[in-house]
């Protein structure tokens, strides 16, 4: 699997999916524009778009509109998905990456 970086594309893979970079950029800043998530996270602005649709639909984003921007709202308490993660919840891998000051619940 290979990422874009703003040196250009690196072959290689990570520990987090697409989906916690996702997240991650969110939580870090929740007005942050789909094109700007894309650049941080290495992907298309579709993919992001695709992911951000996902996370709404399984309720662990909430996505609120003004005006012409988007402020989006992360559930802390959503269960991580997968059988090996499901004892744990977003806002335990939030905490687990982000710097204190951004882990601690300011992402709303």
């Amino acid at each position: 699997m290979s990422y874009i970086t703003k040196d250009g594309p690196v072959a290689s893979w990570t520990f987090l999916s697409n989906y916690s970079h996702v997240l991650l950029c969110l939580a870090i800043d929740p007005q942050l524009r789909m094109r700007d998530v894309a650049l941080q996270v290495g992907i298309t602005e579709r993919a992001v778009q695709r992911i951000i649709a996902d996370l709404e639909a399984s309720g662990v984003l909430k996505r609120t509109r003004a005006g012409r921007q988007n402020s989006y709202e992360i559930d802390r308490d959503a269960p991580l998905r997968h059988p090996l993660e499901s004892h744990r919840t977003v806002g335990d891998l939030l905490t687990a990456i982000l710097p204190e000051q951004v882990s601690s619940g300011n992402d709303s």
